[in-house]
């Protein structure tokens, strides 16, 4: 009887099997490891670029920043800038107003006075005026030589008028025709004195009134 010893054999393939498993084992783990090396590559490489975009766009705020420093740093010397204009309009319209408004209050004093004419006011509001009240409507038929302006002075838009008269009817006409005019506001007529002219030997009202001129 042959006996043959096969223990060695199955010992051999039993390693070559272990060695087998171990070799594929490692290959597995290698391929993972590479796999998370890539991986980590890309993703580096992914937050890389999104650190260079958000870089870019810290400079764009940072650029629009110093811009807007640029444009403010001398607001305040604009704003002087500004009110010193402002303030020199305001002179020129105060001076031109002075050089035009006195004038102009004095032409509407003339027209007043003009026989067949009347005071400067609105024509949709004298034709109500007519309606509504007519006792305060302005005679266009008066004789403006029956009134006499003797002195006229005016002092920060406040005016003070004196006249004479031949009755207090053409004093009421002339008050009426003042308070009728866009020139004139807030008037007050004094107490009128009677007296008589010199000259003419004629019995005179003698007048005086205050009001506000609007220029």
């Amino acid at each position: 009887m042959i006996r043959v010893n096969l223990l060695p054999q199955k010992r051999e393939a039993a390693r070559r099997a272990s060695s087998g498993g171990s070799q594929r084992w490692l290959a597995i783990a290698g391929i993972v490891m590479v796999a998370e090396i890539v991986g980590l590559f890309f993703f580096q490489g992914y937050k890389n670029s999104q650190l260079v975009q958000k870089s870019a766009e810290n400079q764009k705020v940072d650029f629009s920043i110093k811009e807007i420093q640029k444009e403010i740093s001398n607001h305040d010397d604009i704003k002087a800038e500004l009110q010193e204009l402002r303030d020199r309009e305001a002179a020129i319209g105060k001076l031109q107003s002075a050089r035009t408004g006195p004038t102009a209050v004095l032409l509407e004093l003339a027209k007043i006075l003009t026989p067949g004419r009347g005071p400067t006011a609105d024509h949709d509001k004298l034709e109500q005026l007519k309606k509504d009240n007519p006792g305060a409507m302005f005679d266009p038929a008066w004789d403006a030589h029956q009134l006499w302006i003797l002195t006229y002075t005016e002092a920060d838009r406040k005016v003070k008028i004196t006249g004479q008269a031949r009755d207090g009817g053409d004093v009421s006409e002339f008050l009426k025709r003042l308070s009728l005019s866009d020139y004139f506001y807030d008037l007050q007529l004094l107490p009128a004195t009677k007296s008589v002219d010199s000259v003419t030997h004629l019995e005179l009202v003698k007048f005086e009134l205050s009001a506000h001129a609007r220029y």
